[in-house]
């Protein structure tokens, strides 16, 4: 399987609802224009910040069909596509319509918390099972168990079809050993809005983001000016949303930046149970920064 060239501003694309709880396809289109018309790279669907744990089967497929008709090729499109019964992904991926796709963006079991070999064994099942490139994703703050640098350089060296990793276990020391000994064609992205430039600096070649929902013109002008290694122009926006990315996370992802997007008209700030709203502090605060930046 030839290698993958996503990098540069990806975006962890939200899923809008209405007052009901229903989901905003409206709103939805409005938000995929906002993104694709102002300089993304690419969209990954149906990832965390999508909601993807409380949608049905039957949502999950409405959202992947009408992302892909919407984007109509301007961009390509990443599917999240995890479990955590190893088994049922396998299934899945031999059965399920994936075309629109240019890759898929798989998640570190949660829950199980497998040992390393374990680990190992799933990426190489899933990666032998899609008909799609995989990009690894490792984030053991939500899966309880953090995927080492051997693990991933091993994946990355021995099974064809695994083409990246999206890293957000902020571990530093971590991320510089997998960007030092990575093999040719491996792509890293940074997981972490707030460490996309200094991993940038370091090797990385791009970030899936939560920021671009709202940001993507900026952000991507930063990710860019970083490709082109010109850091100096970049680290003006890394200082732009530092403090806002902080508060983004604060009372969880993607609550923070449904707030933001709700402030600029782009859609309800409702999320589904067990995810609710920002609290009334953090709002004040995140809108006092929203409009220092308008």
């Amino acid at each position: 399987m030839a290698n993958l060239n996503i990098l540069g501003m990806g975006v962890a694309l939200v899923t809008p609802f209405t007052k009901n709880k229903d989901i905003d396809f409206d709103a939805l289109k409005r938000v995929i224009d906002h993104i694709v018309d102002n300089g993304a790279d690419f969209l990954v669907v149906l990832g965390t910040t999508g909601e993807t744990s409380t949608l049905s089967d039957e949502e999950k497929v409405q959202v992947r069909s009408f992302v892909k008709e919407t984007v109509d090729g301007r961009l390509p499109l990443v599917l999240g596509f995890g479990s955590n019964n190893t088994a049922e992904i396998v299934r899945r991926l031999k059965e399920e319509d994936l075309s629109g796709y240019s890759a898929i963006l798989s998640v570190v079991p949660e829950y199980n918390k497998p040992s390393q070999e374990g680990i190992y064994c799933h990426f190489k099942a899933v990666a032998e099972a899609s008909p799609l490139p995989v990009i690894l994703y490792n984030v053991p703050g939500r899966t309880g168990v953090n995927m080492t640098a051997d693990t991933a350089l091993r994946l990355a060296r021995e099974v064809p079809g695994i083409v990246g990793i999206k890293e957000a276990s902020g571990n530093i020391h971590q991320i510089q050993r997998l960007l030092r000994e990575r093999p040719e064609g491996f792509t890293i992205l940074s997981g972490d809005d707030g460490m996309t430039y200094p991993l940038m600096t370091l090797g990385a070649q791009g970030v899936i983001s939560v920021l671009g929902n709202a940001y993507p013109k900026d952000f991507a002008e930063m990710v860019h000016l970083c490709l082109e290694g010109n850091y100096i122009e970049a680290v003006d926006y890394h200082f732009k949303f530092r403090e806002l990315i902080r508060l983004l996370f604060a009372d969880g992802n993607p609550a923070g930046v449904k707030c933001v997007m709700h402030d600029m008209g782009l859609l309800e700030n409702e999320l589904r149970l067990p995810l609710v709203p920002v609290s009334e502090n953090t709002a004040t605060e995140i809108l006092h920064w929203v409009n220092t930046l308008r």
